[in-house]
């Protein structure tokens, strides 16, 4: 199964030379992983994982909706449902029937990082099918009993150098706090995700916010005190290390309401009266006073719009969020960005950091953005575009109007721990074939190529995010 040591480079003998020798001076930089969804609790509590499906199988969206679109049921694979029903409990059969399927993972990104993860964290040199697929499971199993193979000495292992996981604005940050109390040097951050109390659309939003207002002490009744509850939210999260807050909007609208309007949407939204086009007014009016409160405590703002979340209502009611059902739309940035960008598009002291899943607006819209207004910049391909044919397309379609240096490096956005290495090396894989591209075409020196290849691994992202 050995993976081909120039997987990704150009097939052009010459190029494939120059990609490979670049990607050594980037291959063995520390991570830098500013936004994602591992567990704190991992690291906090630094216990072993349970077994291999627990680690590769049941905490991997990626993973689930490839079996799932061929008729293997989320309960065989191991998810609970919101209710008392049987699902697998036996990670072995679990494992068994994911290798009877991982043939359908064939060219995706998905297999590449597992087997880099199979051969490069566990030391596993055959291909993973259900003949091997006991073996598989008794060497990792006996691989996770060993003190080697705990959350933070792979952490460490692993180099990286800070890692940032997402939590919503309700989050008690416990096992942030039990971190930073501990005597482990790892940097785990958060960051501040306060959908569940900015969209009158989301779940339980009203029982949300009463809880917001307990847990900050203001009167979330007024719209000044429900202002100052995130306030005090974001001095928190800064407390436990975050640099960033991110939000993630069903469309790129913004709008820059007077404080009396936005107060009378508010309203509305605490009485649970907001029309559909109301409840997408005031989300996007709450991404201009993120930005506004961005100003003030310098958090940096990373914008993830355009999926039509929890697609399969049925999926939703059982499984509960991030099981796979969450489908890009087509996102409209010139015109949804513009009440925000014209209020604080020319701060060079913000930061703000826009994700698409509609390629079709990166060279049309988000380039010639990122590359004009100082407050954008353009994150990295995100979800279903975090490939390697993803990541080619997107330095193609930015680099010409942006440039390197409206962009921001690489984030693995990954709730699988053990492919954060995996993501990264592909990351850096597609750059150092894309920089020796351009130097056979004599657009850029080796020099220059040999400075961006650092930048684009490490010193980007190192900067975007104030890590």
């Amino acid at each position: 199964m050995a993976l081909d040591p120039d997987r990704l480079f150009p097939a052009e003998t010459n190029t494939r030379q120059i990609a490979r020798d670049l990607y050594e001076t980037v291959c063995d930089l520390p991570i830098i992983s500013p936004h994602g969804h591992t567990d704190p609790r991992w690291f906090a509590e630094n216990q072993k994982f349970e077994d291999p499906a627990q680690l590769f199988v049941v905490p991997d969206h990626y993973v689930l909706r490839m079996l799932v679109s061929q008729g293997v049921s989320l309960e065989a694979l191991g998810v609970a449902g919101q209710n008392d029903e049987w699902f697998e409990t036996d990670g072995r059969k679990i494992w068994r029937l994911f290798a009877e399927h991982y043939h359908l993972f064939r060219a995706t990104p998905s297999k590449m990082w597992i087997d880099h993860s199979f051969e490069f964290v566990f030391g596993l040199q055959d291909a993973f099918s259900p003949e091997t697929a006991d073996n598989f499971y008794d060497q990792i199993s006996e691989a996770l009993n060993t003190d080697a193979f705990r959350p933070r000495q792979l952490f460490d292992r692993f180099g990286i150098s800070a890692l940032s996981t997402t939590e919503s604005a309700l989050d008690s940050l416990q096992w942030h706090q039990q971190i930073q109390t501990s005597d482990w040097e790892g940097r785990v951050i958060t960051a501040y995700r306060p959908d569940n109390v900015i969209d009158p659309e989301f779940e339980n939003f009203a029982k949300n916010l009463e809880i917001f207002g307990e847990i900050t002490g203001e009167d979330i009744s007024s719209w000044e005190g429900y202002l100052a509850a995130h306030r005090r939210r974001r001095a928190l999260f800064i407390e436990h290390g975050a640099t960033s807050s991110d939000h993630g909007h069903p469309t790129a609208r913004t709008e820059n309401l007077s404080q009396a309007e936005a107060a009378q949407l508010y309203e509305k939204a605490l009485m649970q009266t907001c029309s559909a086009e109301e409840a997408d007014k005031f989300r996007g009016h709450m991404l201009t006073e993120m930005a506004r409160m961005s100003l003030d405590d310098g958090l940096v703002m990373q914008i993830h719009p355009g999926s039509f979340r929890n697609h399969s209502g049925s999926i939703m009611r059982q499984f509960g969020r991030d099981k796979g059902f969450d489908i890009p739309t087509p996102t409209n940035f010139v015109r949804d960005l513009h009440p925000l960008l014209n209020a604080f598009g020319m701060r060079a002291d913000l930061n703000i950091i826009i994700f698409t899943l509609d390629e079709t607006t990166l060279a049309r819209e988000l380039a010639p953005l990122a590359g004009v207004y100082p407050a954008l910049k353009l994150g990295p391909p995100w979800w279903f575009y975090d490939s390697p044919n993803g990541m080619m397309r997107f330095r193609e379609l930015t680099t010409e109007t942006a440039g390197f240096y409206n962009t921001v490096g690489f984030n693995d956005d990954t709730r699988a721990f053990c492919s954060i290495p995996s993501r990264h090396d592909m990351a850096r894989r597609v750059d150092c074939a894309y920089l020796a591209t351009l130097v056979r075409a004599g657009q850029l020196s080796q020099s220059e190529a040999y400075e961006l290849a650092q930048d684009l691994s490490y010193n980007f992202a190192k900067k975007a995010y104030k890590l």
